[in-house]
């Protein structure tokens, strides 16, 4: 085992060639692909954590939560952007890392992609059984047991212990994620087409939270526009709106997803870069919206609910028609979160399969779906376990600190490849790149470094696990280490 061989880098015509084969099916055009960014980020984040982060860090001034939130991904956008033109495979940011950076680097940011693909799948599904139980309520049905419908475990309100909460597990969640891999496994064209009625739904009835709730927005609960910081980092202040955009940036997560299927795009170069930005856009301008009707309807500590936008609503009788509709919009919205999710991370472990850092079984194709079959369905497993065992507070923490990781290599990594391979075709190629990508890697840097420091602790230890993995499976069967091996001996 060398230094050398964990940093090599993988040639960026190798992908490219890669790019060109016909084992998945080119189904996606750029509806389809703008659709799948939305899909994937309207979600858990608008209908449960703003709410949270409202309530608990921001105040009324979770519109800045948003604006920073958003500005960091614009900028990892558009390094996304770049790369997912140039080398339009299923990797995403691991791709990226192994072309630039090498490949340990890329072992870490794809082993912390796992927690921003699959782990989301997890959170976004407490989200969906939460909402669920709310909708049996509205018609007076309580069939499902608090003990079948909560996390087993919860954190600590301090620290970062986990203790027991005497529930057996959250049914709810397991089920829609068993659904949704279900329809995954069967294709990619099946999953977007589902995907694409779904966000049809989700942004029309956003739209009329947005349009309906502004007409009874009171002012008053806008003042004070930036509560006082309590004296603890995190809670108001300042403080508390750079820690709420960090855990509202997992409503963000998604636009990324778009690049996991870029193998799957008709027209990837063109594709991949509007259907990133164009999903990421539309997203921020109704994210702002829509937190400054929520904190304008109630009193934002009133919003420290798993349903905010229901409480929002009830608070006015003229709004009640609105809940029912929420709480359907809110369940078909999860749901397409949870498809949008669960494709690119079998996606990810296909192309890690590809380079021999995980075994080939994960990279076995349907031999009539086109899909990565046996991958789809080790994330549905893996997912539902999580989903029916943690609550959605651990959940959502871990995904923003593994995506803002991922973030961070990306933007960095397009800057390297500028310098490393300039003679390379690039059809979207970023501006002012020294200032995009520096950017980039601040504001992500600054989310994940509010974040709290039992997050960071779980961090540590999925990256112990992680490096072991590489270390005792990935080293030794690196397709391109071992390439580079038996070149020297020729």
């Amino acid at each position: 085992m060398n230094l050398q061989g964990m940093l090599a880098t993988k040639a960026v015509t190798a992908y490219q060639k890669e790019a060109s084969d016909k084992t998945l099916v080119r189904a996606l055009g750029i509806p389809a692909l703008v659709a799948f960014g939305i899909g994937g980020i309207i979600g858990t984040g608008i209908f449960v954590l703003t709410g949270l982060a409202a309530a608990e860090h921001a105040g009324p001034a979770i519109v800045f939560s948003f604006i920073i939130a958003g500005i960091g991904c614009m900028f990892a956008g558009l390094c996304y952007s770049e790369f997912a033109a140039m080398v339009p495979v299923a990797g995403s940011a691991y791709a990226y890392s192994y072309a630039t950076l090498g490949e340990f680097v890329a072992w870490f940011v794809g082993w912390n992609l796992i927690l921003e693909y699959m782990v989301t799948c997890s959170t976004v599904a407490v989200g969906w059984s939460r909402y669920f139980i709310k909708l049996l309520d509205h018609f007076g049905i309580n069939f499902i047991p608090a003990s079948l419908s909560s996390a087993p475990f919860e954190a600590a309100d301090v620290g970062y212990e986990v203790h027991m909460t005497g529930a057996i597990v959250n049914l709810p969640a397991i089920v829609i994620i068993g659904a949704a891999t279900a329809l995954c496994y069967r294709g990619i064209k099946e999953s977007t087409t589902v995907n694409t009625i779904i966000v049809a739904i989700k942004v029309a009835i956003v739209m009329a939270v947005i349009a309906f709730g502004a007409k009874f927005v009171d002012t008053h609960n806008w003042v004070p526009y930036i509560p006082k910081n309590t004296g603890t980092f995190g809670q108001f202040g300042w403080s508390g709106i750079l820690q709420a955009s960090a855990i509202i940036f997992f409503a963000y997560i998604g636009f990324d997803g778009v690049s996991t299927v870029a193998q799957e795009a008709k027209n990837p170069q063109r594709g991949m870069p509007i259907g990133i930005l164009g999903s990421l856009a539309i997203c921020t301008v109704l994210y702002i919206m829509m937190s400054s009707v929520m904190t304008g309807l109630v009193p934002f500590k009133q919003l420290d609910d798993a349903a905010p936008v229901v409480v929002a609503l009830e608070a006015h009788p003229q709004l009640t028609w609105l809940t029912t509709w929420v709480i359907w919009g809110a369940l078909f919205g999860l749901t397409s979160v949870i498809i949008a999710m669960i494709i690119p991370q079998a996606r990810i472990w296909l192309t890690m399969s590809h380079d021999g850092l995980l075994p080939k079984v994960f990279g076995v194709v349907h031999p009539k779906h086109r899909t990565p079959h046996v991958s789809t369905l080790i994330t549905g497993v893996c997912a539902a376990i999580l989903g029916g065992c943690l609550p959605i507070g651990i959940l959502g923490e871990l995904v923003s600190i593994g995506t803002l990781i991922a973030f961070i290599v990306v933007c960095a990594g397009v800057l390297v490849l500028r310098y490393t391979r300039p003679e390379l075709k690039r059809p979207f190629r970023v501006k002012w790149i020294w200032f995009v990508s520096g950017m980039g890697v601040l504001f992500c840097a600054a989310m994940a470094a509010s974040l709290p420091s039992g997050t960071w602790l779980r961090l540590i230890l999925w990256s112990v696990l992680g490096i072991l993995i590489y270390l005792f499976y990935g080293y030794r069967n690196s397709r391109l280490r071992v390439a580079q091996a038996e070149a020297e001996q020729a």
